[in-house]
Parts: structure tokens; sequence; C-alpha cells
């Protein structure tokens, strides 16, 4: 992760995005919990007012969540919480959250009061399924805003899961999103908004079709170990982030493997689930 120092432009590009959300009646808060997989943090979304509805409480860290208070308390109160995904750097506060001001809380796996499902809607929100990055994954759509969560980022880029059917399904859940075109901004899970959601959404799926061409490619030249097919197609990456690019490999395996385009002798590394 870059440690450079923070620049004017990008002071000057926060006050514009908290100005046009602002007119949308959003509020972006950024947990302090920067890292390799987290970036420059995630990201707590505070939507509408009178009540409000919060996206993804995030980590359980006391700032943040004092200043998720303030903001429910600023908007007139608390109207229900839902949860993109169910990975602890966005649902770690979610207790902690509700034991202060109580409402209902809205995910697609585990304890909650309302279980999402594709289309359905929780308040103002409306579920998108789109797994990949989690099984329980879900978009959640408001008045011209997507909550991507771990989807799309508004910086860096998303590893997929290594379960059965992920990368199909994220394509899936991609060309779908792409399909919205009432959606105005992306507020992903990590990042700064997106204000060009269709540019984003294609940059995306071309990123994930190009990953996919060049393993067919190494494929094609008879390449098999992982460590040959991540230098091969994943040469780009830095090696601290190599790991997750071995998921994301997995994961794509899979898709050419239900594809029917995946060799017999191919090495594929074995992932405990519960971590992913």
């Amino acid at each position: 992760m870059s440690t450079r120092p923070v620049r004017d432009e990008d002071l000057g590009a926060e006050r514009s995005d908290a100005e046009r959300l602002g007119r949308m009646d959003i509020l972006r808060l950024r947990a302090e919990n920067p890292g390799m997989l987290t970036l420059s943090g995630t990201n707590t979304w505070v939507l509408g007012r009178g009540p409000a509805w919060v996206i993804d409480p995030g980590p359980l860290l006391d700032e943040h969540v004092v200043a998720i208070l303030r903001a429910i308390d600023e908007r007139g109160g608390l109207g229900g919480v839902a949860l993109t995904h169910r990975h602890a750097d966005h649902c770690e506060a979610v207790e902690t959250l509700l034991s202060e001001r109580p409402a209902p809380l809205a995910a697609g796996s585990g304890p909650a009061d309302f279980l999402l499902a594709d289309g359905v809607s929780f308040g103002p929100l409306q579920a998108l399924a789109t797994p990949g990055h989690a099984e329980d994954h879900f978009a959640l759509i408001s008045s011209g805003a997507c909550f991507t969560g771990d989807a799309v980022l508004g910086e860096g880029s998303v590893f997929v899961s290594p379960y059965p059917g992920a990368m199909s399904g994220y394509m899936d859940g991609l060309a779908r999103l792409r399909a919205r075109e009432e959606v105005e901004v992306i507020c992903p899970g990590h990042g700064p908004p997106v204000w060009d959601p269709a540019a984003k959404l294609d940059q995306y799926i071309a990123h994930r079709t190009e990953r996919e061409q060049r393993l067919r490619e190494a494929l094609d030249e008879g390449l098999r170990s992982t460590d040959e097919l991540l230098d091969a197609a994943w040469a780009d990456v830095p090696a601290m982030l190599r790991p997750a690019a071995a998921v994301t490999l997995a994961a794509h395996l899979d898709k050419l493997e239900r594809d029917g385009l995946l060799p017999d002798d191919v090495a594929r590394l074995e992932f405990d689930l519960r971590e992913w």
C-alpha cells in the first residue's frame, strides 16, 4: 500500500465528492483501517434522513462507530442497517451499532431480521445479487446510487473467492450491474465514489476477460503449475498481492472447468472456504 502524503488535489477531489454525494443525501464515512486488502480503509455509507439507513457499519473501531452514531442522530434516527456481505471489515461493528441504536438488520446470510434476496427491497434499498467476492454478496441500489461493497471498488482490484461457481457468478453480476442505466454513482466498499459507472463496469468486465484470455494462452503453451500460470497471467501483480492473485486464479480455473476448457493436468490449489 502506498504511504505517499495526502496531496492538495486529493483533498479537493474528496471535497468535491462529498458535495456531490451530499446533493444525493449520501454520506461517506471511511474507517481508519488501511491495509493490503482494505486499501485506504473500509467505507460506511449513510443514506437519507428521517430515518437514515446505514450500509456496511465497517470494523469495530471506536472513532468510526462514534462517527456513524453522530451521523444517524443528525439525520433523525436509524431506519435500518444493510450488509453487502459479512467480511469482518464490513460488518464487525454491526452489533455495537445496533446495541446503541436498535433497528432491523438486512444481510444475505447469518443472523438478520431481513434476509436479502435478488430483487427484494429493504427500506429504500433494492438488492442485486453480486456473488464472487463472497457467496452472500449483494449490491444495494437506491435513487441513482449503487452501494457495491467489494464487487466493484473505487481503487485497487477485487479478489474473487475460490468457491465453485464464483467467477461465473461474479461476471454475471457485473453484467447485470452494467445494465442498470439508472445508476449515477457507484459507492464502493473501498476507495472514492465512481461517477462514471458504465465506464468502470466496462473496465472491470474487460479486465476479467483479459485475465481469462491470458490464462487460456498460458494453458495452450503447456503451462500447468500455479506459479507458472501466475507468472504468465498475473505478471503485473506485486509480490505482496500474489496470494490474493492465487485465490482469483483458482476461481478462473473453476470457470474454465465449468466451460469445458480446462486441461485435466492443471495444478489446483486447495483452500479452506471458511476463510473466504
